[in-house]
């Protein structure tokens, strides 16, 4: 376990799933590239009494031939090749069954690649699980994919032999930045924790577009290699991304599309309105999926009424493809070596930064001293002032206050001027007026570098900068 960075509580379970005294089902889900395979091969350190992963792209005759492969590496005897799935997991049950070890761990990554059309794999996984290990209490199964629609309508939600079935689940989020940082050092890459946030408003927590990055190069040069030039790793990843999670991918699409294009979030009216997608439980489904998968986030209203919640695009990768990447008229391979500090590079990075913190709400409340306090997070959206006042971030604690959070990205200290500090003003008097809150509201600005002391900064009530975030 000593290459893994972080990943704290899904180590503890791991440990708990190991010393159960039943037979357990855990799936381990999350967004490609985010480190589940990674996660689940290190931490048992390879040693398996059985381990296979599914063929992309590849028909029922394909899988078999890779599970026959793989059952060979483990089985001290030669066995036929199996041309069905009930057999090929017959054959699985007489491997466990001669196993000496005393908690048989079986790991099957990409499992909804092996589901292929008219296969009966599923049939058979389930008979598998329900008439055979499920009966046991020495049985491990650890099933792994990034095909998310899979993994919530065939395993979590099963209406048929699996319902209820499964004993555990696990998702897989990305690096927060303080994993990060440890994940740069542990490679050598010398980041500031300006160059780190900046990273992360890219790339998001996500390892292995972490693991692109290369030493010696700043990380301006990074991205242009990653991105802009043709060869680009990055480049052509949406695509596969995307088509990797979600079946019928390209409505997903549109939904994270239509949330692109309005930084402050969007209902799910709204979502509707610009996607063209029906108002129905696809829709509903698809919105459920996403947020599963960390690329977008619900967003409540302090009123509590659901059907007022605004949907945000999160995922950072996502954000900066339909910023920069999808319209492709950037031909030049350092392009964002040389749009540093452009308008446009400005427009992007004040979202993206409100971003970052809003994935480090926990670091937040700790800086705030309020990690013990009971509260919730919530939006909130003026529904008369002129000009509209919008909250991205409040804090409403149990204590009476709720923390008004404005984050801003910027290079030095933070300058509250004049018109500004009439803008603070109209917010807390507009949220205020309509909210009739009786609770004492502290304006808290989240910042890089801090807030500059002026004869407008006293309004502060509390700050939080960018290392608190880590």
């Amino acid at each position: 376990m000593g290459r893994i960075i972080g990943r704290i509580e899904q180590k503890a379970k791991l440990k708990s799933y190991i010393a159960s005294d039943s037979s357990e089902f855990v799936v381990v889900y999350g967004r490609r590239r985010v480190g589940k395979t990674f996660l689940i091969r290190e931490f048992f350190n390879n040693t398996f009494d059985f381990q296979m992963t599914g063929l992309a792209n590849a028909g029922m005759k394909e899988q078999l031939v890779n599970f026959h492969a793989a059952i060979q590496k483990y089985h001290p005897f030669t066995i036929s090749f199996a041309d069905t799935w009930f057999i090929a997991f017959q054959q699985l049950i007489e491997l466990l069954e001669i196993s000496k070890s005393k908690r048989k761990l079986v790991f099957i990554d990409e499992l909804p690649w092996l589901d292929t059309p008219k296969s009966g794999f599923l049939s058979a996984f389930e008979h598998f699980w329900n008439h055979w290990a499920s009966a046991r209490r020495d049985i491990l199964l650890i099933v792994c994919g990034s095909a998310t629609s899979w993994i919530t309508g065939k395993l979590l939600n099963n209406k048929g032999g699996l319902h209820n079935r499964v004993t555990k689940k696990m998702s897989i989020a990305p690096f927060t930045l303080g994993e990060c940082e440890e994940y740069l050092l542990s490679k050598n890459i010398v980041l500031n924790r300006y160059q780190i946030v900046e990273s992360y408003m890219i790339l998001g927590g996500i390892p292995y577009y972490l693991s692109l990055l290369e030493k010696g190069m700043s990380l301006a040069q990074n991205i242009d290699n990653l991105f802009f030039n043709e060869s680009g790793e990055l480049r052509n990843e949406f695509n596969n991304l995307y088509a990797s999670l979600f079946k019928n991918h390209a409505n997903y699409v549109r939904i994270v599309e239509a949330l692109a294009k309005k930084a402050k979030g969007l209902s799910r009216d709204e979502i509707l309105s610009l996607s063209k997608l029906p108002d129905g439980g696809s829709t509903t489904k698809m919105l459920q999926e996403l947020e599963e998968c960390k690329f977008i986030r619900k967003y409540n209203a302090l009123d509590k009424k659901t059907k007022n919640g605004l949907y945000q695009l999160t995922d950072f990768y996502t954000l900066f493809y339909f910023k920069f990447i999808q319209k492709n008229e950037y031909n030049d391979a350092h392009f964002w070596s040389t749009s540093i500090d452009s308008p446009q590079h400005r427009s992007w990075s004040g979202y993206a930064f409100e971003q970052v913190c809003l994935a480090h709400i926990d670091q937040i409340k700790w800086k705030l001293g309020i990690a013990g306090v009971q509260c919730k997070t919530a939006s909130w959206r003026s529904r008369i002032a002129d000009p509209g006042a919008q909250i991205d971030l409040l804090i409403e604690r149990k204590d009476q206050i709720i923390n008004l959070c404005e984050m801003k990205y910027s290079t030095e200290e933070f300058l509250i001027d004049k018109n500004y500090s009439q803008t603070l003003r109209n917010k807390v008097g507009a949220f205020r007026e309509e909210t009739k809150t009786k609770k004492a509201v502290h304006i808290t600005m989240i910042t890089t570098y801090g807030v500059k002391l002026n004869e407008y900064s006293g309004m502060i009530q509390n700050e939080v900068v960018m290392d608190d975030l880590f």
